[in-house]
């Protein structure tokens, strides 16, 4: 006689249907970001909390939260705004889509961080030296285009020439940028003839900024491109290429572009985006009107 062998499967412990529970659940909250920088940024936070509280998310309270926070006190106003947005975004979408009982973040509040968007605003000279002094004219034309269009990083990095298009004795340039949203940047004269110059014989599907391997610049190598532009012009380290498309915005609403244009041209979703320029860098102040 025959015996049958049955596998009777065990049940999975609670706490480890939990923790697959949990990670799922950031895992489709990072998924939401369109960017690539906020992802790690928000992957990097979640880790860190998820180690220190090292208990189901569905168990925690508001005083787990500021517990963590106040771990972080010896940090910058930044550094510490960063996390507490990261957590509040995340318990706010689990609590949203049902999986937490509780948005335990609704208590905690981000501490007050300095606006110092003045500060990685370069003058109009500064960026005209910067870009003037770069020896080669690739890195030349990629300068002048994340300046002189506005673009991110990973905007310019992304090009094609089949983005590019002749306009009127200038050019366009068609923008994939943040959040899946498409836009075309008129550009100047002189910057569509820059571009224009290192063209040659390039297929339309060509990146229009390519690496030695032919591929398209990733964004660190364009951060050493601006890094080194920046030093050989004497201008501060922290200089990014992001500080380019703050020039840009500043520049552009100094010389008295309309602000719903700088905010079309830049890809804002708000207008009050663009309106920290005129924040950062006003026009006049009452303190000129004194006599002291």
């Amino acid at each position: 006689m025959s015996t049958a062998l049955t596998i009777v499967e065990s049940p999975m412990p609670p706490a480890v249907r939990q923790q697959d529970g949990d990670a799922d659940l950031v895992r489709t909250w990072l998924g939401r970001h369109e960017s690539k920088h906020t992802r790690d940024n928000y992957a990097r936070q979640a880790r860190r909390y998820i180690a220190y509280v090292d208990r189901p998310l569905r168990e925690l309270r508001a005083s787990d939260v500021l517990s963590y926070l106040a771990t972080l006190l010896a940090q910058t106003p930044a550094t510490r705004a960063n996390a507490t947005a990261a957590l509040k975004s995340l318990f706010s979408f689990g609590h949203d889509i049902g999986y937490l009982p509780l948005n335990v973040g609704k208590v905690v509040k981000a501490p007050a961080v300095k606006n110092t968007l003045a500060e990685r605003i370069m003058s109009e000279a500064d960026a005209t030296r910067l870009i003037a002094l770069v020896p080669g004219p690739r890195n030349r034309a990629l300068l002048t285009l994340a300046y002189g269009g506005g673009l991110r990083a990973s905007e310019v990095c992304a090009l094609r020439w089949l983005d590019l298009a002749a306009r009127e004795g200038a050019g366009q340039v068609t923008v994939f940028g943040k959040g899946g949203k498409t836009r075309v940047v008129l550009l100047s004269v002189n910057t569509w003839k820059v571009l224009a110059a290192i063209r040659g014989d390039a297929l339309p599907d060509t990146v229009v900024f390519a690496s030695r391997k032919g591929d398209a610049l990733s964004r660190v190598q364009l951060h050493r491109i601006v890094k080194a532009a920046a030093a050989r012009a004497g201008l501060s380290a922290d200089v990014s290429a992001h500080w380019l498309r703050h020039a840009h915005a500043s520049h552009s609403l100094d010389r008295g572009a309309p602000i719903h244009l700088v905010q079309a041209t830049l890809g804002h979703a708000s207008v009050a985006t663009t309106g920290r320029y005129t924040h950062a860098r006003p026009s006049d102040s009452s303190a000129r009107y004194l006599g002291v």
